[in-house]
């Protein structure tokens, strides 16, 4: 058990994780198909929640499947990430009674039943206290435009008299916070992948060398000091 949770420090108010790795974890443990990874990288999941509970960090947002992974992989693998998310995921934020879920991305590439699981389960967790967004059939530019559309919309941004960004931070899907501070990373790899490019522009990144199903607490607790210590250097500069 980590005890860094107890010493005093700067937390992070949102963090964005990144979970790759599964399928690299479950070649390594010699499983049959790269589908035992995903399952233990969902299953994954509620851990991360307990974990960020018992931190006091209140928004989360997780990268779960790309519209371009959707695009490039198998179908079989494809369709198994799809069972996993219109089951696992919806079941794993409802039990948890505290987390609020909201979805980030284009739904309409996803069969319509895992849709709708995942509307269900935003409309049933509506009004908890924490907030976690999945980023599912996700593109970071498309999420962007989404933002600026919305906001047009909505009256909120002309761009005849100029580009407010904040208009387009407010008009993006997720939680009512919207700003990263801290991305976490697995599996080493160096690059962000199109994760939240504009909720994220002025994040810290931790990149931990774990895969996703292997990162625990301890991994977890290393990218909170690591956050805590860059925020107290930019403080003091």
């Amino acid at each position: 058990m980590s005890t860094l949770r107890t010493t005093p420090r700067i937390l992070p108010t949102h963090v964005g994780v990144v979970m790759d790795g599964n399928r690299r974890w479950a070649r390594r443990a010699g499983l049959p198909s790269a589908s035992e990874g995903h399952r233990r990288g969902a299953d994954h999941v509620e851990d991360l929640l307990g974990w960020c509970e018992a931190r006091a960090v209140d928004h989360l947002t997780i990268y779960v499947l790309s519209a371009d992974n959707i695009r490039k992989r198998s179908s079989d693998e494809v369709g198994f990430l799809f069972e996993l998310i219109g089951e696992v995921l919806p079941g794993i934020v409802d039990r948890s009674n505290r987390w609020a879920l909201h979805v980030s991305g284009d739904t309409s590439l996803l069969p319509p039943r895992v849709a709708e699981a995942l509307a269900r389960a935003e409309r049933s967790t509506d009004g908890r206290d924490a907030h976690v967004t999945l980023a599912i059939a996700y593109d970071g530019r498309a999420d962007i435009v989404a933002g600026v559309r919305a906001a047009i919309l909505a009256g909120a941004l002309d761009p005849a008299t100029g580009l407010d960004p904040g208009a387009i931070t407010d008009h993006l899907p997720g939680g009512p916070v919207k700003e990263i501070d801290l991305v976490i990373r697995t599996s080493g790899e160096q690059r962000l992948s199109g994760f939240v490019p504009w909720q994220a522009a002025h994040a810290e990144v931790h990149v931990s060398p774990k895969l996703w199903p292997d990162f625990d607490e301890t991994d977890l607790d290393l990218a909170l000091a690591q956050y805590a210590a860059r925020a107290s250097a930019a403080g003091a500069a």
